[in-house]
């Protein structure tokens, strides 16, 4: 359908306006007489009205004429160092919405740095077609306009030994209080025919990747316990996870680790939304119908240092590793991130 554009009335229609309303007319019915939309007229009376007095044609094309030749607010953007800063953290990964909180966390008191996040989203669309234009819209994480839903093929599902269902899980991790609480998931290659473990924590948001071998059992088992391995004992007391068969081997991960492993209810992603979330960004270095075997540990793990070096909305733009640090006053550096 074809939209009209908006144009301002004419000195014409503003004497027709003003005669109609003298007469008792409705804005409605002189809207339809003048081809117009009725909030059309609606807000040039607004506007154009002095207080206490009716509209006329002649103040209102007045106070129309001196509104035109008002500077209009100059673009914060046009700034040479916010663009720079702007540009240079999107191609470093960050979203419109950190890079907008993280400058109100780091310039608190100069309001001259700070942004929205709509306003990073304006300029970038507004740019002339190029491959500037092109090259920072790639940046963006989420290239189509609707979010498609995240399917699971039925090669995932199959009968899971002896789960201990979330309705088990101990009250406390629902808090997010403590750290030492993961969710895990495999992400799928190409035809499901390789995958990536998928590891975050619940309270600082610390994502670890771990390399598959294979997508069944015995590969998730083997990769999970060697990346967890890496974790101090302390910091990893539960897992929470969904019911894809590659966790049929949950048993001997847990006792090997001293981890309680909660198993999600079917159909159900929102509780253990933090990894769906987490693998959402993680499509972004790993896109789905990608061979993902051919990703070394040392590549994965410079995946998992972008994603945990990113400040976050849900952690006042404070990055992943900084609450992690500061929760434990321990080393990140030591997860082999």
């Amino acid at each position: 359908m074809h939209t009209r554009s908006y144009r301002h009335l004419t000195a014409e229609e503003r004497e027709t306006v003003s005669l109609g309303l003298a007469h008792g007319h409705s804005l409605r019915a002189m809207a339809r007489i003048l081809g117009r939309a009725p909030s059309t007229l609606s807000r040039e009376v607004l506007r154009n009205t002095t207080r206490g007095r009716p509209y006329r044609a002649c103040t209102a094309q007045s106070h129309a004429t001196a509104r035109a030749h008002h500077p209009r607010r100059v673009r914060k953007l046009l700034d040479p160092w916010l663009w720079q800063h702007v540009t240079t953290h999107l191609t470093q990964g960050c979203s419109p919405e950190q890079i907008a909180g993280r400058l109100r966390r780091a310039y608190p008191d100069d309001m001259g740095k700070h942004l929205s996040t709509e306003t990073i989203y304006a300029a970038l669309y507004v740019l002339p077609r190029g491959s500037l234009r092109s090259e920072l819209l790639a940046t963006l994480r989420q290239a189509r306009k609707t979010r498609r839903p995240r399917t699971r093929g039925r090669a995932r599902r199959g009968q899971i030994p002896n789960m201990t269902p979330i309705t088990e899980r101990p009250a406390d991790v629902a808090t997010r209080t403590v750290p030492g609480h993961w969710e895990g998931d495999l992400l799928n290659g190409a035809r499901n025919g390789s995958a990536v473990g998928t590891l975050v924590e619940r309270t600082t948001r610390l994502v670890l990747l771990a390399r598959m071998d294979g997508t069944d059992a015995a590969s998730a088992s083997r990769g999970f316990t060697k990346k967890l391995r890496q974790v101090p004992a302390p910091l990893r007391n539960t897992l929470t996870y969904d019911r894809g068969k590659e966790m049929a081997d949950h048993e001997r991960l847990a006792q090997r680790l001293a981890i309680q492993v909660f198993f999600a209810d079917p159909h159900s992603p929102w509780q253990r939304g933090t990894n769906e979330n987490t693998n959402g960004l993680l499509r972004q270095y790993l896109p789905k119908g990608t061979d993902l075997s051919r990703y070394t540990q040392r590549e994965l793990n410079a995946i998992v240092h972008r994603l945990n070096t990113r400040p976050r909305k849900c952690l006042g733009f404070a990055t992943p590793l900084e609450v992690y640090a500061h929760l434990r006053h321990y080393s990140p550096v030591a997860l082999g991130t």
